[in-house]
């Protein structure tokens, strides 16, 4: 599946992107790892932090996207990560890394589980793995696209390109696929609120975050009215689902997590 990505409208809320890749990065205790890799790296939001962490190490960043990764060479003022442009399933590392990262990609990956111990197997022996996927795939903001797509004459089409029933959704899944690889684990799964446009600048805030992940399969393939259309029914139902308070808008986003340290 070809997804076009548009990387402003994905770093619109990028502090709040942000915030699993910290907490992930917790739980990753290498110490002096001499190459390191972000699958999927995207912007280079998940990628950074690690050349900042690990000042040493070779640190490489992976994605298909070129939209993306030209946003990312021109964050990366000093050129620390080398960027590469390619698919991450069949990509092999310049080496054995000490620590491979993978964060909020993985759910657009079908079969990744089974991948996982390719991955593994390609670390340098006390290597770690870490990854991190979205797990709300039930939560309104899906279920109502996918129910709003459905209707549409393209609709079988469009439909298996949205999240839902692909990805695996619990920690005790990838923690299962981490040990069967040969890895010491640790998995858990976490709730955020993420208050978006507390200021209220944005008229429909859960569609613009929307716009940067879950709606990319669909923008693009419908003509421009039949979009317009569906985005402002979706914006109506995001409203309802989704109703400002004085904080902001609140969307609650359940994210799931699993690290694996490469035994031996």
């Amino acid at each position: 599946m070809t997804i076009t990505w548009d990387a402003a409208a994905y770093e619109q809320f990028a502090e709040a992107r942000a915030r699993p890749v910290t907490d992930l990065l917790a739980r990753v205790r290498a110490e002096e790892p001499a190459l390191v890799v972000d699958l999927g790296c995207g912007t280079g939001g998940s990628t950074r932090p690690l050349a900042e962490r690990w000042p040493r190490a070779r640190v490489v960043g992976v994605d298909s996207s070129p939209q993306m990764l030209e946003r990312a060479r021109r964050a990366d003022g000093e050129s620390r990560v080398e960027w590469v442009e390619a698919d991450i399933t069949d990509w092999e590392p310049p080496g054995r890394p000490d620590v491979v990262v993978s964060n909020a990609v993985l759910q657009w990956v079908p079969g990744h589980l089974d991948l996982i111990p390719r991955w593994v197997d390609a670390l340098a022996p006390g290597g770690w793995f870490g990854l991190h996927v979205p797990g709300n795939a039930d939560a309104p903001n899906h279920t109502i696209l996918r129910d709003l797509v459905a209707e549409l004459p393209e609709g079988p089409e469009l439909t298996v390109r949205l999240l839902g029933g692909r990805v695996p959704g619990d920690p005790v899944d990838y923690a299962a696929a981490l040990h069967a690889a040969g890895c010491d684990i640790d998995a858990w799964e976490t709730t955020y609120l993420h208050l978006l446009d507390p200021a209220g600048e944005l008229a429909h805030p859960v569609l613009e975050w929307m716009r940067g992940t879950g709606l990319r399969p669909v923008l693009g393939r419908l003509p421009a009215e039949r979009e317009a259309e569906l985005l402002a029914r979706y914006a109506t139902a995001l409203a309802a689902a989704y109703p400002r308070t004085p904080m902001g808008v609140p969307l609650p986003f359940r994210r799931v997590f699993a690290v694996g340290h490469r035994r031996g």
